[in-house]
């Protein structure tokens, strides 16, 4: 493995192959991540350095792993992907949503070269995407978050206004009103990924305004840190377990499992399968996860929240079943209809009862 600071040089590393075979039938498969915030952010980043050392304890020796952190999404992601293509990498993960130009603009120039774009979906010959249902972990977290609040104030730290992000805070309130009919929802737009100061910003406002539970889309463990300050408002783990802030404020998580894709997709290299497709797992494949549930959390609302978690794996139960509206009372779902994935891959709208105005 071999740790990378963001630093863009000119120097190109040449493949050669000899006796008519490539160069990674000889020599260890090269595969490189880019990240967008620190391997140290205990979210997003280190879930996905994760699955890079699952890569490695897979296939030892025949393959070399090489990681880029904090790489800011647009003109520097771009330049750090064509210095992983230029250094022989066979394989080039780009873990964040803000990535997707840069990486069809590489993988345009690189087309021996395979590209795994995560939370996008423009594809080529070369690119595929890969995503998870997080929408579903959310489900969990608004049914617990509904059930435990007192305030009946629920905040949401949001970092863009994509359709992920969208999905969560729907999923989450949608479950949170479903078990309590009470419950307000507040958003903050962080507008970042990481950024602690920002997010701990976020978290002391919604506070400030009543709230007891706040959720994060965001990765930094900041928010889980002024919940603890505070002293009587819960949290959930976002991207990682956040154990360190369990059993308070953090009750549970919501984990991204990418190692088994990783493995999957670095095992399809190397017996020549690899090609390109869209994924989106969710808890049935494993890669949304739930984390352990704290004794913070009464007994029957556990075994709520994980009867709802064994029926989403078990495809008994969509986190979007209607009769659902949209936010201006226009109708979405009828009665029984559940969402298609194609549709909530483009969602743009919040659903009826959210009273925040969603950033255009």
């Amino acid at each position: 493995m071999k740790r990378r600071s963001f630093l863009i040089t000119t120097a190109a590393t040449a493949m050669i192959a000899s006796a008519g075979l490539p160069a990674f039938a000889e020599e260890p498969l090269k595969v490189g991540f880019i990240y967008v915030g620190p391997v140290g952010d205990m979210g997003w980043s280190y879930q996905h350095d994760q699955g890079r050392q699952a890569i490695e304890a897979e296939y030892g020796d025949k393959v070399q792993t090489t990681f880029m952190e904090s790489v800011p999404e647009g003109p520097d992601a771009e330049r750090a992907l064509t210095q992983l293509a230029l250094e022989g990498n066979n394989l080039i993960f780009a873990t964040s949503f803000g990535y997707m130009d840069a990486v069809m603009n590489v993988a345009a120039k690189f087309p021996d070269v395979k590209f795994e774009h995560a939370t996008g979906y423009k594809t080529a010959d070369n690119v595929a995407v890969y995503d998870a249902k997080f929408f579903q972990g959310r489900a969990i977290q608004g049914t617990i978050a509904g059930r435990m609040t007192k305030s009946n104030k629920i905040g949401y730290i949001a970092s863009f206004p994509i359709p992920e992000v969208i999905q969560g805070i729907n999923s989450a309130y949608l479950h949170a009103k479903k078990v309590n009919p009470d419950v307000e929802m507040k958003v903050v737009w962080a507008y970042t990924w990481f950024d602690p100061a920002k997010e701990a910003d976020a978290a002391a406002a919604l506070i400030a305004e009543g709230v007891d539970v706040v959720m994060q889309h965001t990765d930094s463990t900041a928010p889980q840190a002024k919940a603890q300050e505070a002293g009587n408002v819960i949290t959930f783990g976002q991207a990682s377990d956040m154990g360190a802030f369990a059993p308070m404020p953090r009750v549970t998580s919501t984990i991204d499992n990418w190692a088994p894709y990783y493995v999957q997709r670095v095992g399809a290299m190397l017996d020549g399968s690899w090609a390109s497709g869209a994924t989106w797992g969710g808890i049935d494949t494993g890669m949304v996860e739930i984390g352990e549930i704290s004794d913070a959390v009464p007994a029957e609302v556990k075994a709520e929240a994980l009867a709802l978690k064994d029926a989403i794996a078990a495809g008994t139960y969509h986190p979007f079943t209607g009769p659902l509206n949209k936010q201006d009372g226009s109708a979405w779902l009828a009665e029984g209809v559940t969402a298609e994935d194609g549709e909530l891959a483009g969602m743009n709208f919040y659903v009826e009862g959210i009273t925040a105005e969603l950033p255009q």
